[in-house]
Parts: C-alpha cells; sequence; structure tokens
C-alpha cells in the first residue's frame, strides 16, 4: 500500500476530542461504584480508540491492508470509504448519518439525566417523560450515540469490536442498579418493570422518545 491516507496525523485535534468526550462522559455519568467505573472505562476506552483512529493513526485501515489485501488506488481512513470505494461522498453519508445519532443519543442521554436529577430531588421514582418510554434513558441514548459515532460515523477495529461489551457492561449495571430500586420502593418499581422496556422504546414510540429528548412533554 503506498497511497497516503487522507484525514489522519492530527494528533492535537485526536486529544482535544478525546478530552472533551471524556469529560462529558464522566459529568453526566458520575460513576461511584466499582460497577459504574469498570463500565465508565469500558466507553472512555471506546473514545480513546475511536478518536486516536479517526484523527491520529489509522490503524483499522493499515491492519485491513496488510492482512486482508485492501489495496484500493485511494485509501482513506474512514473504513466506509475505503470499502464502499466512494472516496470523500461514502465519508460525508457516513459522517451526517452518524452525526445524526450522536446527536440524538446525546439529548436523550442529557434529558435523561435531568429528569432523575428532578426524581431523586423530589425523592420519589423517575417515570414520566423519557422513563415513561424506557426505565433506563441514560443508558439508552449513550448505546445510540456511540453507534453512530463508532459504527456508523467512524467504524474501527475497536469501536466496533468494544461497542457489544460496552452494551453488556451497562445492562449488567443496569440490573444491579434495579435491584437496589427494588428494595427500595417494592412493587411500586416491579410494576414500572413490567410496564416500560429496559433501554429501547416498543415500535412506534421512538419518534416519541426523540421528542421528548428536546424537553417536550406528555
Amino acid at each position: 500500500m503506498k497511497a497516503d491516507i487522507a484525514h489522519s496525523g492530527a494528533w492535537g485535534l485526536a486529544a482535544i476530542m478525546i478530552v472533551v468526550a471524556s469529560w462529558v462522559l464522566y459529568r453526566y455519568l458520575a460513576p461511584k461504584t466499582w460497577r459504574e467505573w469498570a463500565s465508565a472505562g469500558v466507553v472512555q476506552a471506546f473514545i480513546i480508540a475511536l478518536y486516536a483512529e479517526m484523527y491520529g493513526f489509522p490503524l483499522t485501515i493499515y491492519l485491513l491492508a496488510r492482512f486482508l489485501g485492501l489495496d484500493r488506488t485511494s485509501l482513506n481512513a474512514n473504513l466506509w470509504s475505503s470499502l464502499v470505494g466512494v472516496g470523500e461522498t461514502g465519508m460525508l453519508i457516513s459522517m451526517l448519518a452518524g452525526y445524526a445519532l450522536l446527536f440524538v443519543g446525546i439529548g436523550i442521554f442529557i434529558q435523561g439525566w435531568r429528569e432523575l436529577y428532578r426524581a431523586h430531588q423530589q425523592n420519589r421514582l423517575a417515570t414520566t417523560g423519557l422513563y415513561s418510554l424506557v426505565r433506563h434513558p441514560q443508558y439508552a441514548g449513550l448505546f445510540i450515540g456511540l453507534f453512530g459515532e463508532g459504527v456508523v460515523h467512524w467504524p474501527t477495529l475497536f469501536s466496533v469490536g468494544l461497542f457489544p461489551v460496552i452494551v453488556l457492561a451497562y445492562g449488567w449495571l443496569a440490573r444491579s442498579e434495579e435491584k437496589r430500586v427494588v428494595e427500595q420502593f417494592g412493587e411500586e418499581y416491579r410494576a414500572y418493570q413490567r410496564r416500560v422496556p429496559m433501554f429501547f422504546p416498543r415500535m412506534g414510540q421512538w419518534q416519541e422518545l426523540v421528542e421528548r429528548s428536546r424537553g417536550r412533554q406528555e
């Protein structure tokens, strides 16, 4: 492979993106227990691997070129561009689709955090707004955002491989959290569990989830 790979080598930008994304992660997830720290640590690894490849060294492209014979006349650090062979157009399409999912995920994440904070302040269950559609909207938003940025927009071997690990880690964490909530609220929360799905809304409720992530109420 002799072609230079565009959109790489900007390590300063990679560092800035890693710091900003990490600050947002720990600002809103605010891990306390070792389970929360472990789950956040997997997301941190995802962030570092993603932006290090996006702006720094395109390891995935080099590995695919070396071991799988990916050798086109025009390689790009973006995997979709190189695999499909549509260059900047492919990167633009994946960027727009990925950012759309990222911004939706961020909106759900932050609005879910706000609703949970208000419920804690009032010492009650969070069952309205986003919580009337899913039991863990913060984690749902995290999944959507990471999928958009690390799989749709800029897939790498590490981001694609770590994504299911993140889902499993937060699924485990959510179940642990729910056990504590059941101890506090008893049958009230069990009834809520039976009524509302854990991470993703039922068919036909996705638009409502997005609308409520913008602060629109029932």
